[in-house]
């Protein structure tokens, strides 16, 4: 299969690239904005018509949660239209489009974890430009699937794993919230998934949307207790209130996500966060 993944140079797409030597009978186009700028719809169509992808996971993405509230037009540029650019270039030329998608299109207030059929409520301007990426591809793609994810770290770009790992390095304090629910996600897990997932989605799939995470849940402030852990410092972490933090962009208190459809469609074994934190730190050490 050819396929196209756009946004490479970010978490899950150097992921990907990483991951793609393992699947050797397929053959990988890496995008970023400087090979492929999605927001222009013009360039997005001359691609396709070119290169022809049978499956596209679009990992591009405005991920500055606070930033968005104050440049939403920015945030609904690369989130929403540049999704309808993708979808309908892929439905021209019956590509199948993975959209990664997040547990902000929900509202957090939960008390158990969120199936995909629970009613979305985004709190915030990235979660409702990320909710709009999800109906373009519902409304423009022919064959679509949407994957959900939180918290998701990696060994490259920034994250809460390296800042937290950077800080302590650092002797500096750690200050962390202790009451926000959910469950990281390592980009490699993840990767692992999508590519496992490809040959096997059906030829007749419209907007599915699946939930994606590891297993397991924390807070913050446990995520943050564990890198520490695993890192071999004894190093002070202090839990604080998400209201003492004063961030632009509410978070959600509660994101736990379902993964039983996507284990038992796909035939998965989701790592626990724990078992995959450990994995990434150990890599980051060796750097």
């Amino acid at each position: 299969m050819n396929i196209l993944v756009t946004g490479s140079n970010g978490q899950l797409g150097s992921a990907l690239r990483k991951e793609a030597s393992n699947f050797s009978n397929d053959h990988f186009m890496f995008t970023d904005i400087t090979e492929l700028d999605i927001t222009s719809e013009a360039e997005v169509k001359r691609f396709f018509s070119a290169n022809k992808p049978d499956c596209v996971i679009n990992c591009a993405a405005y991920t500055a949660v606070d930033q968005a509230e104050s440049e939403q037009a920015n945030a609904n540029l690369l989130n929403a239209t540049a999704v309808r650019h993708l979808a309908e270039a892929s439905t021209k030329i019956g590509a199948l489009i993975i959209q990664i998608s997040t547990d902000y299109v929900f509202d957090g207030k939960n008390c158990r974890p969120y199936k995909e059929s629970d009613p979305t409520n985004p709190k915030t301007s990235y979660g409702k430009s990320k909710l709009n990426g999800e109906l373009e591809v519902i409304f423009n793609a022919g064959r679509s699937v949407i994957v959900r994810t939180s918290w998701l770290y990696s060994e490259y770009g920034h994250n809460f794993v390296k800042a937290i790992m950077n800080k302590a390095i650092k002797g500096e304090t750690l200050k962390v919230v202790a009451d926000q629910a959910g469950t990281p996600t390592y980009a490699t897990d993840l990767a692992k998934a999508l590519l496992t997932m490809i040959p096997q989605v059906p030829s007749k799939i419209r907007g599915k949307i699946y939930n994606y995470s590891n297993e397991g849940i924390c807070s913050w402030y446990d995520f943050a207790k564990a890198v520490t852990e695993f890192m071999g410092r004894d190093h002070e972490v202090i839990p604080i209130m998400s209201h003492e933090l004063k961030n632009p962009a509410a978070r959600p208190h509660y994101s736990v996500l379902d993964k039983t459809s996507i284990k038992k469609d796909f035939g998965l074994c989701i790592p626990h966060w724990r078992q995959s934190l450990q994995q990434c730190i150990q890599h980051l050490l060796e750097v």
